[in-house]
């Protein structure tokens, strides 16, 4: 998934999780919206992985976000 600097993205799974996993704090913010849905805002260029983790402690999806500067 690609981002702009300075945009956000409604990202929503097919199972609910439990947990976010993220690398990059300072790349993308994240607010969940419930059991399914995030909202993804991007914050500075780079590269991210976003693991979500279900209540059993199973990693249900790995997403790569790469944020770009909108300008670009």
């Amino acid at each position: 998934m690609t981002l702009a600097l300075g945009s956000g993205s409604v990202f929503t799974l097919e199972r609910p999780f439990d947990t976010v996993l993220i690398d990059q704090a300072d790349v993308v913010d994240i607010h969940c919206q419930g059991s399914r849905s995030v909202i993804l805002k991007a914050l500075n260029p780079g590269t991210v992985n976003v693991v979500f983790v279900d209540a059993q402690s199973v990693a249900i999806a790995n997403v790569r976000i790469v944020v770009r500067d909108a300008q670009i």
